[in-house]
């Protein structure tokens, strides 16, 4: 496909996201240049691909084989809801007026915490579901499976989304797009910042360094980061945890694990997780490694909902540093990171998510400097002095092994 036929737009006004994917993708004209997002007196919302008024030679195929890129992100503006809709409403529009692809990026797939209904055959889930399990969707829809249809219905041909934590999800949404569904899982981001930062510290081999799946959802991509970031040395443990309560947990060493609590003693742990939301059983699983007297206790996680609960939690000093990227850009807010300021470091994936598209979309490949771009408030305190280059990162890294 010819990079001049492939339009990205966002589904709201100056989407400070969707304009930087766009311009790494080489995109130049603005997004509001290209869609109208009008609202009519009534409040109904009517989304208008932009063309010259003059022009009556294209009605209703201006957008003839052009490939329609959308790119939703969650905002505290505009509900979760209503940006669906939007979602919808632009895809068919982009269908209506000849688009021969419309693809949906939503960094953080909406309703994903819906992922199954109140039957057995209401979700695709790895596990046998009990009577216990069922009971929570009762009454509920299946709402990712109708998210899906509806999209798909709309006009939507492809979703393009990053580090989903649900099967069902994921199996409903490769059904329903006939394998379409792209899952982009950030290990090299994630490898390239602990390798070339100060962030934790450790020998060349990795010895001092351990990695930490806190529950079996993150097991595998723990393990996976484990082999990316390529240290012989660096150790991977494995936990398991048991819901006693709504917000309290039972933490324990999984039995698959080959590193033991005693193990990671003057260790720098990093925690992944998909997901944080209130930071409750966080929390308790940081306090609990603590009992084993380790260095540093960094949290990295891709999906950062800043709530007024997940704040004043995880400003708890069982936690060092969290570390998260901006697939929800609110946490790029000063006052959505709060008390949290002094320990929160951002990598902005616009660059890495423009690479990814490129390749989904059979674009000629272009060589961008960096994957992504660090976020660190001055308030941090790893935020000593300027750090413009990879190449001074590794510098730095260096500079501090030998010390």
């Amino acid at each position: 496909m010819d990079p001049s036929d492939v339009m990205v737009v966002g589904n709201t006004s100056d989407d400070p996201f969707a304009i930087d994917v766009a311009f790494a993708m080489g995109q130049n004209e603005d997004i509001a240049d290209l869609i109208s997002l009008k609202r009519f007196a009534n409040s109904e919302f009517c989304p208008r691909f932009i063309s010259d008024e003059q022009d009556f030679s294209e009605i209703g195929s201006q957008l003839t084989g052009k490939a329609v890129v959308i790119i939703s992100t969650s905002s505290r503006v505009v509900s979760r809801q209503e940006l669906a809709m939007r979602n919808t409403l632009i895809a068919r529009a982009a269908k209506e007026n000849g688009a021969a692809q419309v693809v949906l990026v939503e960094p953080d797939l909406y309703y994903s915490a819906q992922d199954r209904g109140p039957r057995p055959d209401l979700g695709d889930v790895p596990f046998d579901r009990d009577q216990a399990d069922l009971k929570k969707f009762d009454g509920q829809p299946f709402t990712v499976k109708l998210y899906a249809e509806t999209l798909k219905l709309a006009g939507v041909d492809r979703v393009v989304t990053v580090h989903n934590h649900s099967f069902a999800v994921q199996s409903m949404f490769s059904e329903v797009f006939d394998g379409q569904y792209h899952d982009l899982q950030p290990f090299d981001i994630y490898a390239d910042y602990l390798l070339n930062s100060n962030i934790v510290e450790f020998h060349d081999d990795g010895s001092g360094l351990a990695l930490c799946a806190p529950d079996k959802g993150a097991r595998d991509f723990t393990l996976e980061m484990l082999k990316r970031i390529g240290l012989p040395n660096a150790k991977c443990l494995l936990l398991d945890k048991e819901r006693t309560g709504e917000r309290d947990v039972e933490i324990s060493l999984y039995k698959g694990s080959n590193v033991g609590f005693e193990d990671i003693e003057g260790h720098d742990i990093v925690l992944f997780d998909d997901m944080v939301r209130t930071g409750s059983t966080l929390v308790q699983t940081c306090r609990h490694l603590r009992k084993a007297n380790p260095g540093r206790l960094v949290f990295a996680v891709t999906h950062f909902y800043a709530s007024d609960e997940g704040r004043h939690k995880m400003a708890d000093s069982a936690i060092d540093e969290i570390l998260t990227l901006n697939t929800m850009p609110t946490i790029l807010n000063r006052d959505e990171q709060g008390r949290l300021r002094r320990k929160l470091v951002v990598l902005k994936i616009e660059r890495w998510l423009a690479r990814n598209l490129t390749d989904i979309l059979g674009l000629p490949e272009e060589t961008a400097p960096d994957l992504y771009h660090i976020d660190m408030s001055s308030k941090n305190a790893r935020f000593t002095r300027k750090i413009s280059s990879n190449d001074q990162l590794l510098d730095l890294k260096a500079e501090r092994q030998a010390g």
